[in-house]
């Protein structure tokens, strides 16, 4: 572990939203008899079924209760075993999904404000992303300017799947607002299912999604890039969350190579997609995709060729490890305190203050 005042800072863990009715006391009275006249429920973004096994931990599951809705098990599975200093808690709810756009703003907002009311106010150590209606850049821009204020509140949280590339200009307002308030921009694995995941049309099975997700970060990357976000925004810091990252290397490498080749086509890129990447772009640890022999992992991490872009995370609930270490083996030296404390701290500069 980090040694010194601060304990390692996990960031990405999952509140879960336990169910419609946890939600109700923060609607407005208007959303809040739309949601129930309507019987709204059951608008989780997670990829995989509730009781699927990689949905948690065996020995953190407890029969009869949603994975991730209880804060006393974040204490005691997580926070106290872990001696973690600072969770950074996304929650994957309903809001960005659905087509309403009023609606979609009402339930993000709703889940903002129960977080902050059921777990930020709870606990020190916690801090959360801003959930936003991506469907109206309006409305998201709203609803950032809201929540910053709330300097527990460190990111602006996207799905990596919705009806748009993220590069495109109508999504900018979103972008510039984190960048004034000092706010990344996270995009967590997810859909809206506006498209079909893979490029090639609608999978049958669950396994084809979680695999095909790789590619629709790596289309969200390169749309961010090739569109101008971090040239029209440079102080704007992307982090990827759940994207696993040993796929970085190839997609550097076949990304610079495009680039050379076709960079009249967008003279606003000045540099290499890789150097792009390794300077405003983070990505969290878990789940590692490793290769067997702990040795490659050493190797792939220098293909990536930077030593700031890992985040420390343990992805809790979900079962993504086994024990009290979610490192992976082959790790390079000196690497774990720079990806567990220094790499968050950099790139979370609100987790550097005390808030009143």
């Amino acid at each position: 572990m980090v040694s010194g005042a601060l304990g390692p800072i996990d960031c990405d863990v999952h509140p879960a939203v336990p169910g419609m009715a946890a939600l109700l006391p923060h609607f407005d009275p208007h959303w809040r008899e739309v949601v129930e006249s309507r019987g709204i429920d059951g608008l989780d973004l997670a990829l995989y079924p509730p009781e699927a096994p990689i949905s948690c931990r065996p020995d953190w599951h407890r029969p009869g209760s949603k994975p991730g809705s209880d804060l006393g098990r974040l204490r005691s599975q997580l926070l106290d075993p872990f001696r973690t200093s600072f969770a950074i808690g996304h929650c994957l709810y309903g809001g960005p999904m659905m087509f309403s756009e009023d609606l979609g703003a009402a339930i993000c907002r709703a889940t903002n404000d129960w977080i902050a009311r059921e777990w930020l106010d709870h606990e020190p150590r916690l801090r959360a992303s801003i959930v936003v209606p991506l469907q109206s850049p309006e409305l998201a821009v709203e609803e950032i300017e809201r929540r910053a204020p709330d300097r527990r509140f460190v990111m602006v949280l996207l799905p990596a799947g919705h009806e748009l590339m993220l590069g495109r200009r109508s999504l900018w307002p979103i972008y510039a607002a984190a960048e004034r308030h000092g706010l990344p921009v996270g995009i967590h694995a997810g859909s809206a299912l506006r498209q079909a995941p893979t490029g090639t049309g609608w999978p049958s099975f669950l396994i084809e999604e979680h695999v095909s997700f790789a590619q629709t970060f790596q289309s969200q990357l390169l749309s961010l890039i090739a569109e101008g976000v971090f040239t029209k925004f440079p102080a704007l810091r992307v982090v990827l969350l759940e994207s696993g990252f040993t796929w970085l290397p190839n997609f550097m490498w076949r990304g610079t190579k495009m680039w050379r080749a076709m960079r009249k086509e967008i003279p606003w890129v000045d540099r290499s997609p890789a150097e792009i990447l390794r300077d405003r772009v983070r990505v969290t640890l878990q789940p590692t995709d490793a290769p067997p022999d702990p040795a490659m992992l050493g190797r792939v991490l220098e293909q990536i060729g930077s030593d700031d872009m890992l985040l420390y995370s343990t992805d809790w609930p979900h079962w993504r490890f086994e024990g009290d270490d979610p490192l992976p083996a082959g790790l390079p030296p000196g690497l774990a305190r720079k990806l567990m404390l220094d790499n968050p701290l950099d790139t979370f500069p609100r987790l550097q203050e005390v808030p009143s």
